[in-house]
């Protein structure tokens, strides 16, 4: 379960693609983060059982791979969720989408065979190389060898950026994202229109012939295809689950636009922002949790019985921001933006594509709390945080706030730096990143620790004067 945004190039303050998503899935999934080399000359099969995945997908290895990043689940190093290749091509998966019932009787899942959100990541990245191509890849793949569950992956290289829909086992449709315009999606099918003769989409090579056949879709009482109400499930489960999570972020970029928030079938698919987007507005996105109104279920103290589900989560296990910056040499211009847990109380730390290692902290960690991990080092932080959110919670937010207003200005120095180095000297310019990049994701992980202490002394004082079981003179 998860919410995703998508800005194209002039829809952005300084012209960059944006491509955010908030992973959900359960608190104590820990992730790590991991660098992938190069092989040369590889046989074999790429296979989601042989990594104790959710099936037994199993598809070609490329015989050159690319190196590329991930963010994999402790576990199996699968469900990579986010990264770049070194030819450029960066990508997030999947948000999850739910195909009707009436779409998956007549082309169901393949659940045991099929394509899923473990193996997109690793499979795409090793062997593609742009944008267009991703997408097309992996509709391919759908077509041939079936989706195993319902989902949307987002592609973005120095060109375009794409995002592509499952609609049932064996249909899809992917559309580029108009560049004036921003995408918003959360666990739905959001696709409508589709024309075959658009150079910016491109689709399973029966789409529309397939949902009449089957009942699906009918020309003469229907109007024009629309690929949602074809194929995607949309009921009152939609109403509270999904449609608010989308109507903030359109209503956040778009202030003027007035819409029934349980409307999300009629929400456009495209929106030019009245005001441009921005990284801190992606970020800002992925901790939102409906503060202000009378759904935000923490400020008020924890309330589970919020029907309305925020994207900003506890169960979050990470949220990402990939930014491409065309402008710029890629090592550079392409950065992943992590926040290891629940967004709203977590610091958003950038991932260089010119790091060549990860810190050894973010290759730790699993469903034990290790102290050397990364992941919990911010998830203890997070945990502590919600027993008092709304005394502890301003507290992480301002820390956390502070961090990353210091790092914005840093990083722009130290690009400026680099950008120059890179005109003389490459090599020196790539140690330069990499000891900025691997000293600030340390310095954020210290000041996670500072913050832990810092919020157990108010803890403690907290329950002691709940419970002092002092005597009549406060003597021992």
């Amino acid at each position: 379960m998860c919410t995703s945004l998508i800005a194209g190039e002039k829809a952005t303050a300084d012209g960059s693609f944006i491509v955010a998503r908030s992973a959900d899935s359960a608190a104590i999934k820990a992730q790590h983060f991991v660098h992938h080399p190069a092989r040369q000359g590889q046989k074999g099969i790429y296979s989601t059982k042989a990594h104790g995945g959710v099936n037994d997908f199993t598809y070609p290895l490329p015989e050159n791979s690319l190196a590329f990043t991930t963010i994999p689940f402790w576990k199996t190093q699968l469900h990579g969720a986010a990264g770049f290749n070194e030819a450029g091509l960066g990508l997030t998966g999947t948000e999850s989408i739910f195909a009707s019932e009436a779409a998956l009787a007549v082309d169901p899942y393949v659940k045991e065979t099929g394509i899923t959100e473990d193996d997109i990541a690793d499979v795409l990245l090793s062997r593609c190389r742009t944008a267009r191509e991703g997408a097309m890849t992996l509709g391919a793949i759908i077509e041939e060898k079936g989706a195993g569950e319902g989902f949307g992956v987002a592609f973005v290289d120095q060109s375009e950026v794409w995002y592509l829909e499952t609609g049932s086992g064996h249909q899809w449709l992917a559309q580029r994202t108009p560049a004036d315009k921003y995408f918003a999606s959360g666990n739905q099918g959001r696709f409508q229109d589709y024309d075959p003769e658009s150079t910016d989409m491109m689709a399973s090579k029966n789409l529309v012939e397939f949902a009449i056949e089957k009942g699906l879709y009918n020309p003469e009482k229907d109007g024009a295809f629309n690929f949602s109400k074809a194929y995607t499930r949309d009921d009152d489960r939609d109403r509270i689950y999904n449609d608010p999570r989308v109507w903030v972020m359109q209503k956040y970029f778009n202030p003027s636009l007035v819409q029934d928030p349980e409307a999300g079938r009629t929400f456009p698919v495209y929106l030019a922002p009245e005001k441009k987007v921005t990284v801190e507005d992606a970020k800002a996105m992925m901790r939102d949790h409906f503060e202000g109104t009378d759904h935000d279920p923490y400020s008020q103290g924890l309330r589970g019985d919020e029907p309305w589900r925020p994207i900003s989560v506890f169960r979050t296990y990470e949220a990402h921001v990939l930014q491409v910056r065309p402008w710029l040499p890629k090592e550079l211009g392409e950065v992943i933006y992590v926040a290891m847990g629940m967004a709203d109380l977590s610091v958003f730390l950038p991932f260089y594509a010119g790091l060549s290692r990860s810190p050894e902290s973010w290759t730790k960690g699993s469903d034990q709390g290790e102290a050397d991990s990364a992941y919990w080092k911010f998830r203890r932080v997070q945990t502590l945080a919600m027993t008092d959110y709304p005394k502890l919670a301003p507290i992480v937010k301002k820390t956390w706030a502070d961090f990353e207003a210091d790092a914005k200005v840093r990083q722009e120095a130290m690009e400026a730096k680099v950008l120059e180095l890179f005109e003389v000297d490459r090599a020196k310019a790539l140690a330069e990143l990499e000891a900025f990049n691997l000293g600030l994701i340390a310095e954020a992980e210290r000041t996670a620790e500072k913050l832990l202490e810092k919020l157990f002394v108010i803890r403690t004082v907290d329950i002691e004067a709940v419970v002092p079981a002092k005597n009549r003179k406060n003597k021992d």
